[in-house]
């Protein structure tokens, strides 16, 4: 039978390449993100290039409401999911604490702790039910160390690593795998979104070394969710051979 994974912010980046690669490994996937056009766009490519069945969603997983009605609204044939991949998250600003952004906060709670929350509040229920299921969290090396700008953008990957120790335990009785990786520097559009939209900040983030690519994650992912049953990958850390540390980069 066809494994199904349900894939959060799988407009672009991280997201879209791993619903390319489970899609080519065999997956049918569940595309949920706030860009429609996007989310159309992928959909399209997948059918016709790996031939698997795709649903997509517009979600925005901040709107708890919604995230419940559409999961409560899922087709019988879409409800058996084998594999939940909590993508979706951001960072805004690099503000210091005391002259933080209010909203630029909310948006980065909201997002990466309380929009993951509610995903797995909602399909987690389904795993259980079935004693069989896979939860990867994108976590991030933010969730590992505080660098300087990366204050709440931080504790919110602080939180997902901690979330994801916490669902391991709560879900060892079910059967259900929970893993997480923690990327580093990655050249998606984050930084455009980190920088409000300008592209010159962003590309300079980038400039003087090799970064990861969205791609280098998916296979992650891929591995992760490939292994045998009796093995669970609990946490991976991600780096560009040219980053030591969330701080350490070596630019020529």
């Amino acid at each position: 039978m066809t494994k199904i994974a349900f894939i959060t912010g799988a407009t672009a980046g991280i997201g879209k390449a791993c619903a390319i690669k489970l899609a080519k490994t065999g997956y049918d996937v569940i595309l949920s993100g706030r860009r429609e056009d996007q989310l159309n766009l992928l959909k399209t490519e997948i059918q016709s290039k790996y031939h698997q069945k795709v649903l997509s969603l517009v979600l925005d997983v901040r709107n708890q409401s919604d995230v419940n009605e559409t999961i409560n609204k899922l087709p019988i044939e879409w409800k058996q999911i084998d594999l939940l991949l909590n993508n979706a998250g951001l960072a805004v600003g690099v503000s210091s604490l005391q002259d933080g952004v209010i909203d630029d906060w909310e948006r980065m709670i909201d997002t990466n702790i309380k929009g993951l929350l509610y995903i797995t509040r909602a399909l987690s229920p389904m795993m259980i039910k079935r004693k069989h299921g896979h939860i990867i969290n994108i976590t991030s090396i933010a969730g590992k160390e505080v660098y300087p700008g990366g204050n709440v953008y931080c504790a919110t990957k602080h939180a997902v690593d901690a979330l994801t120790k916490g669902m391991r335990i709560d879900m060892l009785e079910h059967n259900i795998k929970v893993s997480s990786i923690a990327p580093g520097m990655v050249e998606t559009e984050f930084s455009i979104v980190r920088f409000k939209g300008d592209k010159e900040k962003a590309d300079q983030v980038y400039k003087g070394f090799t970064p990861l690519y969205a791609e280098d994650i998916a296979d992650a992912v891929e591995f992760i969710a490939t292994r045998p049953d009796h093995v669970n990958i609990n946490d991976m850390l991600i780096m560009p051979t040219a980053q030591a540390s969330a701080r350490d980069v070596n630019k020529k």
